[in-house]
């Protein structure tokens, strides 16, 4: 395994959870590659799944562009008169199977012309897409899934994070024909140890 892309639905449906949870699981590296409102005064995404992972500095590698402004990439580059190049987003070397987040959903542009989705078809990874449990992640999840693969791109399956849903898990597995990988639960509160307790 070399390891997977993961994405989302939107934006703020566990993605960095989802990761944190996965390093654990293949004993993996981390890597985001454009990370934006790294200057918003929160914590950046790589920093909080190294925290909430707990796992040494090693294991992760920094992002290629920081942007202080908690917007889409795009915008947040346009207004720190940045330009982000797909060429300089290389997969970083490493022995270990890599988990790499996206930012916001599929379709979030980088630049002027290009999306995510050009980021994960120029990596070539499998994708993990990551979906909440709540009403309307139905439609969400299958719009989601199809345009994945409309480029061509490997749907290693889903992972739901919220509180469960039976009906939800089972309409998302039959209709987007796509494993359930997963389910994490909300943990309240979030921590390390209630993370590695999600078989």
């Amino acid at each position: 395994m070399s390891g997977f892309f993961v994405t989302g639905t939107d934006t703020g449906v566990g993605k960095s959870v989802v990761s944190a949870w996965l390093l654990h699981r293949w004993e993996a590296a981390y890597w985001k590659p454009v990370q934006s409102g790294a200057g918003s005064g929160e914590e950046s995404d790589t920093a909080f799944v190294r925290r909430l992972s707990g796992l040494p500095e090693e294991r992760f590698h920094p992002p290629v562009y920081t942007l202080a402004l908690p917007r889409s990439p795009h915008e947040a580059a346009r207004k720190e008169g940045v330009e982000i190049r797909l060429e300089r987003l290389q997969r970083p070397v490493d022995h270990r199977p890599l988990v790499v987040e996206g930012a916001g959903g599929i379709l979030v542009p980088l630049n002027d012309q290009q999306t995510m989705l050009d980021l994960m078809a120029q990596l070539g990874l499998p994708v993990i897409l990551v979906a909440r449990t709540t009403l309307g992640t139905i439609n969400h999840t299958l719009l989601s899934l199809a345009c994945l693969r409309s480029r061509g791109l490997t749907v290693a399956g889903v992972i739901l994070n919220g509180n469960p849903d039976p009906d939800n898990r089972q309409a998302i597995g039959h209709y987007g024909q796509v494993t359930i990988l997963a389910e994490l639960p909300l943990l309240q509160p979030l921590t390390r140890e209630g993370l590695l307790e999600v078989s």
